[in-house]
């Protein structure tokens, strides 16, 4: 058999990618253990969230399809961080379980140019150091020129609960037992990570009485730029808050030898952001109570999610800890929580298009690269997608900036710092916080998506008209004057904003924060969309802070620019501090602003470096 490219794992980054070099024109095969557990949520029933949903506005901008599913599967929206402002908001969807990965699915087996193959890959196909397809278990061989791997946490999985040990995937499945072996072989550095779930309740047992509401939002959301709203906000499905106890802290403290984790069964190291229950009241003791949502997982069945209840304790425990907790006292468990370790490569050993270093055609994502995540996943799977048809169209790499993109950021931050723990994006990471927002997504990368082949002319012709009416509506707001007259001034009162003594533009008036684009339409008709609106007042209101980060950004772009041979040979560069030189050999930076960033490199080795480059540039190497 023979195919241009071979997508391993039908997970979240498994999913953009085989759709992506097959929406290329670039005959692809996904291979999969079971093709039912395609697009699977394993653990939470949600996709978005802060920063997260922020990737899945982004996909959607370039072409993915997670925005698109999830528009058309969610059980609730919210946008998240309304008070706060637009640099942190971000949606979040309650996902249905049943819905989502049937319609990935559909999406994958209507994709011309793809097909799928149920089997697990045990070893790669390397000749020359350059990929040439896999090998399947029962000993078959495909032939490929590009391989993505996207094993997800399959990889000699392991599942944990108390002292048990078994070896599996998610759900039973099988797990991958010789792969990782095949990576260490070819000399990839192979790492333990640890992540987990939390028990599922039947809903029916619950007391909700006990609970706060979370309801979604009265209105109406979409992750996809492209889509309308496919619910009604009467039939969203709520969520319920609900608080850990002294009670249950007792019970955790009481058993605590007996968890995975703190029983010394897990080599594994797990997600510092994402904390199992147990590493809560132990890290955090002083907290008198945590906060739990109970997360409604389908209309078709009636499991529900203890969000923030990850454990890896034994069943017996698990039942007091449950029933510890305020309208959980007669709770059913439908399904026990368990802990998972796998193995994940050294991201270091990748390149920022996330091709392997190491194996030419070979590229990687998801959690074989240590992040955690279906959105980081997602990401990382549309873009070695988007890489390797490049590659194979002989064309240069999308490789997008911190200034440009979250996906940017997460992968420039797998590339040059690489990680020891799951990597989970928080929107802390993003330097650019105000120009990476979830509103202007499209206005972000749009571009690139029409460029390399994703986005199609009637989809881009609309996002045309979405600019051009976005600067008519600017250049409206400066040519629209108001006069100081006594109905206007009134108005303005009636808003706690000053009088005009003078006439004045629509956008100085918009200036004023306590002015929104809505209290305009009292003195012009807009013949623009809310989503136009909504660009246009953030555009003004911030249009000071916005600069200021351009003009950062533009500077680092600078650093950015100035390119490293692939070929330099640190050890010829004197007066260089020894960590950085053995920083500089390990990740080897594609340019000085790469280089910066690395953990270890200090503003002194950047400046040695940058003058060797220029003497080199100048055709001498000597250096004092």
């Amino acid at each position: 058999m023979d195919y241009e490219v071979v997508v391993v794992g039908g997970g979240h980054a498994g999913c953009e990618a085989c759709l992506a070099t097959a929406r290329k024109g670039h005959r692809t095969v996904l291979v999969t253990g079971n093709f039912k557990n395609v697009g699977d949520m394993p653990c939470n029933p949600s996709i978005g969230g802060p920063a997260k949903g922020i990737f899945v506005r982004e996909i959607d901008a370039l072409g993915g399809e997670m925005a698109k599913v999830i528009d058309s599967s969610s059980l609730q929206m919210k946008l998240l961080n309304t008070k706060k402002g637009p640099a942190v908001q971000a949606l979040r969807a309650q996902a249905d379980k049943i819905t989502y990965p049937k319609m990935m699915q559909e999406a994958i087996q209507k994709q011309e140019n793809l097909d799928v193959i149920e089997s697990l890959v045990e070893n790669l196909i390397v000749e020359d150091q350059k990929v040439c397809g896999v090998v399947l278990e029962d000993g078959r061989k495909i032939r490929s020129k590009i391989v993505i791997l996207t094993t997800g946490t399959y990889l000699k999985a392991c599942i944990l609960v108390g002292s048990e040990k078994t070896s599996s995937g998610p759900h039973g499945e099988r797990p991958s037992h010789f792969l990782s072996d095949h990576l260490k072989e070819l000399g990839f550095r192979i790492q333990r990570l640890k992540t987990g779930t939390p028990p599922r309740i039947e809903r029916s047992s619950i007391d909700f009485s006990k609970a706060s509401l979370e309801p979604g939002d009265s209105v109406l959301h979409t992750f996809s730029f492209d889509e309308e709203p496919k619910y009604k906000v009467e039939d969203q499905l709520p969520c319920y808050l609900i608080y850990t106890n002294q009670k249950t802290h007792d019970i955790i403290k009481a058993h605590l030898n007996e968890s995975s984790m703190y029983g010394g069964y897990v080599s594994g190291v797990g997600p510092r952001y994402c904390p199992s229950i147990e590493d809560k009241v132990v890290r955090f003791a002083d907290k008198e109570r945590h906060q739990l949502f109970l997360e409604p997982e389908s209309r078709y069945f009636d499991d529900i999610y203890i969000q923030g209840f990850s454990t890896s304790m034994p069943h017996s425990v698990q039942e007091e800890m449950v029933h510890s907790l305020e309208g959980l006292e007669h709770a059913k468990i439908l399904r026990y929580a368990y802990a998972i370790e796998y193995d994940a490569i050294d991201p270091l050993q990748l390149q920022p298009s996330l091709e392997t270093k190491l194996i030419e055609g070979l590229f990687t994502a998801g959690q074989i690269n240590g992040t955690s995540g279906y959105e980081e996943a997602a990401a990382q799977g549309l873009m070695a997608g988007i890489n390797a048809s490049l590659k194979l169209e002989g064309k240069t790499p999308l490789i997008l900036k911190r200034n440009e993109a979250y996906i940017g950021v997460l992968i420039d931050d797998l590339v040059t710092k690489g990680t020891k723990e799951p990597y989970r994006m928080l929107t802390s990471r993003a330097e650019y916080r105000l120009l990476l927002r979830h509103d202007n997504a499209d206005l972000r990368l749009r571009d690139y998506g029409y460029q390399v082949g994703l986005i199609d002319e009637e989809r881009y012709q609309k996002f045309l008209t979405k600019k051009k009416n976005i600067d008519e509506c600017i250049q409206l707001l400066k040519d629209t004057k108001v006069t100081p007259t006594k109905e206007n001034n009134e108005y303005l009162a009636s808003l706690s904003s000053a009088p005009i003594l003078d006439g004045v533009s629509l956008l100085n008036l918009l200036k004023r924060p306590e002015i929104k684009i809505v209290d305009l339409k009292h003195f012009i008709d807009f013949p623009y969309s809310e989503d136009i609106l909504e660009q246009v007042e953030i555009t003004v209101k911030y249009e000071g802070y916005i600069n200021k980060e351009l003009k950062e950004a533009n500077r680092m772009m600078s650093l950015e620019n100035i390119l490293i041979p692939s070929d330099i040979d640190y050890q010829k560069i004197v007066n260089i501090a020894s960590e950085a030189r053995q920083k500089l050999e390990l990740v080897r930076p594609i340019s000085i602003g790469q280089a910066s960033r690395i953990s270890g490199v200090n503003p002194a080795d950047i400046a040695v470096l940058t003058v060797y480059l220029k003497k080199l540039h100048k055709g001498t190497e000597s250096y004092d």
